[in-house]
């Protein structure tokens, strides 16, 4: 009894030891001492791999894969980095050449378009000249409504046209000014394309494009019909009628013609809605050979980075969601309050705007448990503040809201006068801390303080190994995991199970001293003992 009361003080000693000094995080290896531990895990649902991201301690995004010979519209989810993607990207060109970029819904995103028509159908259209003037357009625009400067030079234009089909990507890299979200940037290009949108035929594929972004509960200014509209002299005569006339006549080059000969729109306005799939520069799309390469009028080049090709470059500008937090100019396009034809309504904040449900006169994240938790923190001594608009980089999984009506800093150790503050939720991290509108504590950044648990990802969610139903071996297939059906196999050697079978060297050392104690005293065992246990085993 002695030697086991020993055992069991030394076992207990170690668990206090281990309480003080937890054991260091399973080790991930890196492609280079300088970038981001590997993850690599694929999942069957776009819901499981989100989860999974947001769970992640490391810089991660979840991308979409196509396979071959696999059922039409069937994807496979990844969650990787930006970096190790692109490691295995130019490894496994077969496994990875259907690849797509997941637009996580209320992320920070780029502007971007995908332009196409169907080249039989629309024989004499030049679509390098079409791109050239609907570039030349959003740039007026962009200025016009923003004060944006813009041109060419900020867009990278990617090309995977074919004999048949015109097809081509543009994706804005501005200096310093991104949109709140690709439903805004929707919104967006629905407001300046109206012109040429009012005219288009009821029925055609192009009022099937405008209903895809309709679909996520937002309205649109009708168009005058143009008997109404011709019926009042004075409407037809003012300086915005003009205008407008004069931009239908400046877009025409826009509509162009299906495969049946229907009225269509050289810009897709259905790649503007939640979670989007968007093919990603080297893809092609399943049983096709066409990838996005840049295209030859491009005139966008990215600067390389320390560390960095030039190749790679161009694959990160053409991330969509590959924006970062710091001095970011955020572009934002409201719907108006009423249906009445009212000029736009646009907002450019220093970082904010609104989603989905109503929260407090704003609107939700897609974190609904982090908002509620950021009310506890700005409602407090008989202040009611409130959440103004939110932002969600999910490059950085940040999650910044503007707050009104609370102007505590931490920095002077008052309520500010007049400038709000911001509380930003490090998701990554599972903290938070403020910051300032006001100029004198612009480069402030308040102490981190953990979000409680009940709201950390990490602890809601809990992920089985099931769910991740394909693996990639070393030679780049996704094949069905064996775990999927059938229980998990042992990959543990021989030794090891038994080692861990039969307890650690101790308890070894301990059978055999008990072993020998037993031949001393017994006078071992005989042959002949042995030899008739052995053939009463065999015959049973």
């Amino acid at each position: 009894m002695s030697k086991w009361g020993d055992r069991l003080k030394k076992v207990e000693q170690l668990a206090q030891s281990f309480q003080l000094n937890p054991l260091a995080t399973r080790y991930k290896p890196r492609l280079l001492p300088c970038q981001p531990s590997s993850v690599w895990k694929l999942f069957p649902r776009q819901n499981l791999a989100i989860g999974f991201a947001q769970s992640c301690k490391e810089a991660v995004h979840v991308f979409a894969l196509e396979k071959e010979k696999s059922t039409l519209g069937q994807r496979i989810y990844l969650v990787t980095s930006y970096s190790e993607l692109w490691h295995y990207y130019r490894t496994y060109t077969q496994s990875l050449m259907h690849c797509y970029e997941v637009i996580p819904e209320g992320a920070v995103c780029k502007l971007y378009f995908d332009l196409e028509f169907h080249k039989p159908s629309n024989k004499g259209a030049d679509g390098k000249t079409m791109v050239s003037s609907l570039i030349q357009y959003v740039c007026d625009k962009l200025m016009e409504v923003y004060g944006i400067e813009c041109s060419a030079k900020n867009i990278l234009s990617l090309d995977s046209s074919t004999q048949e089909k015109f097809s081509q990507h543009l994706i804005f890299n501005l200096q310093n000014a991104v949109f709140k979200d690709n439903i805004h940037v929707g919104r967006f290009i629905n407001a300046v394309l109206k012109p040429v949108l009012s005219k288009t035929k009821n029925g055609s594929c192009l009022d099937a494009g405008m209903n895809s972004v309709a679909e996520n509960n937002e309205t649109r200014t009708p168009a005058v019909p143009e008997g109404k509209a011709a019926a009042t002299g004075e409407v037809a005569q003012s300086p915005q009628t003009k205008r407008r006339k004069q931009e239908e006549t400046d877009l025409n080059f826009l509509k162009v013609k299906n495969k049946d000969g229907q009225d269509c729109l050289f810009v897709d306005l259905g790649v503007y809605t939640k979670n989007r799939n968007f093919r990603l520069y080297k893809s092609s799309k399943v049983g096709k050979n066409a990838a996005f390469t840049v295209a030859d009028d491009n005139q966008f080049f990215a600067k390389p980075e320390k560390g960095i090709s030039a190749e790679e470059s161009v694959f990160l500008a053409s991330l969509v969601c590959n924006v970062s937090f710091t001095g970011q100019r955020i572009l934002t396009w409201d719907v108006p309050e009423t249906n009445e034809s009212k000029t736009w309504s646009t907002h450019c904040q220093q970082g904010s705007a609104p989603n989905q449900s109503s929260l407090f006169g704003c609107l939700m994240s897609p974190h609904q448990e982090v908002d509620n938790f950021v009310l506890t923190v700005v409602r407090k001594d008989g202040i009611q503040g409130s959440i103004r608009r939110w932002n969600y980089f999910v490059a950085e999984q940040l999650l910044v809201y503007d707050i009104t009506k609370y102007r505590w800093c931490e920095n002077v150790e008052r309520f500010h006068k007049s400038n709000n503050i911001m509380i930003v939720v490090d998701l990554k991290e599972e903290v938070w801390y403020q910051k300032c509108h006001d100029p004198d504590c612009r480069n402030f950044r308040s102490s981190s303080c953990p979000l409680p648990q009940e709201i950390c990802v990490s602890y809601i969610m809990t992920l089985d190994e099931e769910d991740q139903a394909y693996l990639m071996d070393n030679d780049g297939n996704i094949e069905p995991s064996q775990t999927v059906n059938q229980a998990p196999q042992s990959t543990v050697c021989p030794e090891e199970e038994s080692a861990d079978v039969w307890g650690d060297t101790q308890d070894d050392q301990d059978y055999l001293e008990s072993l020998d104690d037993f031949e001393q005293t017994s006078g071992g065992i005989s042959d002949q003992v042995l030899l008739s246990c052995m053939s009463e085993f065999d015959s049973q």
